[in-house]
């Protein structure tokens, strides 16, 4: 027999399979996935590399086909249909298959087992007494400090004695050598989750909630495995939903990942879920320990956990019999991965759950313009909650134009309406929460009188400011000279805007000497417990006003929030991206869905200068389907997704010119493939950030109504990558746009 064998050694850009010789001691043992030891080179260096397949004929002359020298000894097998997942991973976002492999490969290297010892003691009672007096006579007093306790109880902690007693390991060590007590070791998982186990409350489903239930119920008894959308507005309970179908699948023998956007959404969903499933419930998120991260699949390995809850990593744990994958706010780029292999979640969890015989369940107040698209084409199922559960109603939203706030002598970046809303709660004892959007505040730039955005001419996405005082488009590359009278009013407020959390939290704190006030950002949040801090706080009512960029909006609930306040709503709505209204809807949508979640009504105060812009409109009126059906117009119009497919050709080098050539040459190639000429060819065009750490930067659009063609453009462009050697200083990496194709 013979093993297919890709090796790890990606720094060499070698990505092929390699045929070794299985020897006969390991004839039975290896699988697809194993990790292996085996000679490569002519200097026959020992290297690790990954099963991928086995054969009984030779792909080359037998005779120079070398042994696979062994299994690596620390290494974690991975299960052949991971394996599998990372080649379809390879094919449709590119990259190399090491590079695939290694993002589903949970954990990459055995940690050290953690481990719970005991001293139990050997003697009877009266030979333990003699032997204590024995002690106190030779007044060796470690020795009979710890007899003493083991004739109280027989068997105890081994740390509790050792540090409570102050009894050293050598005494411990000279007890077992006489014979007198005895260690015992057990291991132990390190368990991340540190909160006990909560009763479960009693829930009373609305007629929406039990027909979602039921639809997903009887399609699963039937043996029928689908993909959903929950489209349910802010506190209609999906997270209720979700439960009770994940209950259905475990009372089936079955098991569940379920994804969530955010680190920041860990604490609060999992202690829901914790409530209802208790300890067959884990986590998985970066924060953790390598220690704790190796526990969790050691757990899921053993059979303790059927519940995985994490962010898109979470998405690769080796659950054997996987039946449901569910991902909350399924509209968030945080789904979307930033390295090779540059893949999206929700595309990858449906071909997983394909693979596996699964259901996907995806929910989000806002879902994707992709998700919704699918649903009209049949593709998923939706099914919606348009009612909050419980007694709680959608707030009242209040749009405040910035531009009259500027016209009556206020600069503040607080106006009137929410400085008085803020008074009112804090008096009244309610919590308010200041949602400051930073999304994409780096680039646009606006008049603060008018609300007037520069745009490019050819792309209808903001230019973005440049030092030497350009401006520029990041999709075509159009370039013109900054702006600084306003050209639709002749006001000279134009620029960028520069507060941050930290500015606000002062100028709160000025206005509002009284109040408790919390900030969360990045800064705030680098420990390992930062997040779940914070929140514990916020949700004790330990402070009055939580001032946060967009973590703090997402699927968090607490009841004594009556008034939300979203500074900068314009931020995300001019960033340099055709996504750029959508997003800025689903932050606004989402804030907004943060107040009155109790049995007060909630209010709501966007500050802006596009009052008029629909996806500010469509978000004071919590109007998703107004949006979609505007959104999706615009961009049929402008021939973006999901109407049409886009891939996007990323290049970085240390050497300018040469990067520009190479950009040229890929370019010319994508129309040669392109034999038809179908595709849009757009660029190349510098990013935002043109250059970092000395590498510069390029991108190649293409765009076209079929996204199989991209993939096999995709597929040519690397052969073609691979065969010029001029190639090999730089980077380039393929994204994809979230397709409607797989």
């Amino acid at each position: 027999m013979y093993a297919d064998i890709i090796v790890d050694i990606t720094h060499e850009k070698l990505d092929k399979v390699f045929q070794y010789v299985i020897p006969p001691e390991l004839e039975g043992t290896l699988r697809v996935g194993t990790e292996v030891i085996v000679p490569f080179g002519r200097g026959n260096k020992e290297i690790h590399g990954y099963v991928t397949g086995f054969s009984e004929k030779p792909g080359y002359d037998p005779e120079k086909m070398k042994p696979i020298l062994g299994v690596a000894k620390d290494s974690v097998a991975i299960e052949a249909k991971l394996v599998a997942l990372a080649a379809w991973m390879k094919e449709h976002y590119g990259g190399t298959m090491i590079q695939a492999l290694k993002t589903v490969i949970p954990i990459k290297k055995q940690e050290k087992a953690k481990e719970k010892k005991r001293v139990c003691l050997l003697l009877g009672e009266e030979e333990g007494k003699r032997q204590l007096d024995r002690f106190l006579h030779k007044n060796q007093k470690a020795r009979a400090r710890l007899l003493a306790a083991l004739l109280d109880q027989p068997e105890q902690d081994y740390d509790f004695l050792t540090k409570k007693l102050n009894v050293t390991r050598t005494v411990v060590r000279a007890l077992e050598e006489q014979g007198m007590i005895a260690l015992k070791s057990e291991k132990v998982f390190r368990n991340p989750i540190r909160q006990k186990e909560k009763a479960r409350q009693l829930w009373e489903f609305t007629a929406q909630q039990q027909h979602a239930i039921h639809v997903f119920r009887e399609d699963y008894s039937r043996g029928l495995r689908k993909t959903y959308l929950i489209y349910g507005i802010t506190g209609s309970g999906k997270t209720e939903v979700y439960m009770e179908m994940i209950a259905e699948v475990l009372e089936s023998g079955g098991q569940a990942i379920v994804l969530i956007p955010e680190i920041a959404l860990t604490y609060q969903t999992v202690m829901r879920f914790y409530g209802r499933f208790g300890g067959r419930v884990s986590i998985l998120n970066s924060r953790m320990s390598p220690g704790e991260r190796y526990d969790q699949m050691e757990r899921v390995k053993s059979g303790e956990v059927d519940v995985m809850i994490g962010p898109r990593s979470a998405l690769f744990t080796p659950f054997s019999r996987l039946r449901l994958i569910v991902i909350d706010e399924e509209h968030e780029s945080a789904y979307k991965s930033e390295q090779t292999p540059r893949y999206h979640a929700r595309e990858t969890a449906i071909e997983r759950a394909k693979r596996e015989g699964a259901s996907v369940v995806l929910g989000s107040a806002t879902p994707s313009l992709e998700a919704f698209y699918a649903c009209e084409c049949g593709r998923f199922q939706l099914l919606k909650l348009n009612t909050r559960a419980g007694e709680g109603e959608l707030p009242e939203v209040y749009v405040e134009d910035m531009r009259k706030e500027l016209k009556e002598g206020n600069r503040s970046i607080i106006s009137d309406r929410l400085e008085k809303l803020i008074e009112h709660r804090l008096a009244g004892g309610e919590q308010i929460m200041l949602f400051l959007n930073r999304r994409g505040y780096a680039g646009f730039v606006s008049c603060r009188s008018c609300g007037y955005v520069v745009k490019c001419p050819h792309c209808d996405v903001s230019l973005s400011a440049h030092k030497g005082g350009r401006m520029v488009c990041h999709y075509c590359g159009h370039e013109e000279p900054q702006v600084t009278v306003c050209p639709s009013c002749g006001s000279q407020y134009m620029g960028g805007f520069r507060a941050g959390t930290q500015q606000i939290e002062e100028l709160v704190k000025q206005k509002f000497p009284g109040a408790r006030v919390l900030r969360m950002d990045m800064d705030t949040t680098r420990t390992k417990d930062g997040h779940e801090k914070i929140l514990e706080a916020f949700a004790s009512e330990e402070a009055d006003i939580l001032i946060g960029t967009q973590m703090i909006v997402k699927g968090h609930d607490f009841p004594n929030v009556t008034l939300v306040g979203i500074l900068a709503a314009d931020m995300s709505l001019y960033s340099n991206d055709y996504r750029a209204a959508e997003r800025t809807f689903q932050l606004l949508t989402q804030a907004a869905g943060r107040a009155g979640r109790g049995k007060g009504r909630g209010e709501v105060v966007i500050q802006t200068y596009s009052p008029e812009h629909y996806s500010i409109e469509m978000a004071a009126a919590q109007d998703y389907e107004g949006f979609y059906a505007a959104e999706m117009e615009y961009r049929g119009l402008m021939g973006y997704p999901p109407v049409e497919q886009l891939l996007a050709v990323l290049m970085t080098g240390p050497d300018e010119k040469m990067l520009e050539t190479a950009a040229k040459y890929l370019k010319e190639f994508a129309v040669r493939v392109d034999k038809k000429g179908v595709l849009q060819k757009i660029g190349p065009a510098s990013p935002y950030v043109a250059k970092v750490s000395d590498m510069y930067r390029r991108a190649l659009y293409l765009k076209g109504s079929d996204g199989r063609l991209l993939i096999e453009v995709k597929n040519r462009m690397e052969q073609y990558i691979e065969m010029n050697k001029g190639f090999q200083e730089m980077r380039i990496q393929f994204d994809f746009n979230p397709m409607n194709v797989f």
